[in-house]
């Protein structure tokens, strides 16, 4: 899989935390529901993997990735539970030849020109900016639209869904990395059918 193809799917893909093992399977079938089939899963709790892995088993039509991937331990691990997609939160050459290597399609993170230029020498041409608004947000990409007219970015970092359409009406942004999809306080109290409304939302938003 190229990691470009993901935008086919939708404009937003839900950047997830999973706090128990047991909400995994639920949360990710409220997504679905909601039209939402790229599910980016970070590596922020000590139960992500097994999270991770009880979504693969159970829901082989979810696209599956992990987030927060920082070394190589992290990528190992996430193609051993079932990932078909990882994302970073930047980028180093190591990481990116052992992504290939195993053969787990990698978006790296990135966030100044110098990263892009690393990024493109590996090869990697589409690319998340994090965070997104912390680092310039809309007014970052449109700068960054002439020096590197030929990469593609996902913002992820404070993209809203109200500020949503307005970075994908940008010509270098293919889809949006979102936290809103999946809010804590929903997640805790198991309601699944507010997360598939917002999935619903999510997916049809259109480009400002």
């Amino acid at each position: 899989m190229n990691t470009l193809d993901l935008a086919n799917y939708g404009p937003v893909i839900p950047v997830i935390v999973i706090n128990r093992v047991e909400d995994a399977v639920p949360m990710a079938e409220a997504l679905l529901a909601g039209g939402i089939r790229v599910l980016e899963v970070t590596l922020r709790t000590s139960c992500a993997l097994a999270g991770m892995e009880a979504i693969a088993k159970a829901l082989p039509e979810a696209i599956m990735g992990s987030g927060t991937v920082r070394n190589l331990k992290d990528a190992q691990a996430s193609k051993d539970v079932g990932c078909q997609f990882a994302v970073s939160p930047g980028y180093t050459s190591e990481l990116g030849r052992f992504t290939r290597e195993i053969g787990l399609p990698l978006l790296p993170g990135v966030s100044t020109g110098s990263e892009i230029m690393m990024a493109n020498a590996d090869d990697y041409y589409f690319l998340k900016l994090f965070p997104a608004v912390a680092v310039g947000g809309i007014n970052l990409l449109k700068g960054f639209s002439g020096p590197f007219g030929d990469v593609k970015f996902c913002p992820t970092g404070g993209v809203t869904v109200e500020t949503a359409s307005q970075f994908l009406a940008l010509p270098n942004v293919v889809v949006c990395g979102g936290t809103w999809l999946t809010p804590a306080d929903a997640v805790a109290r198991g309601d699944w059918a507010h997360i598939t409304k917002l999935a619903k939302e999510a997916s049809a938003i259109k480009p400002a």
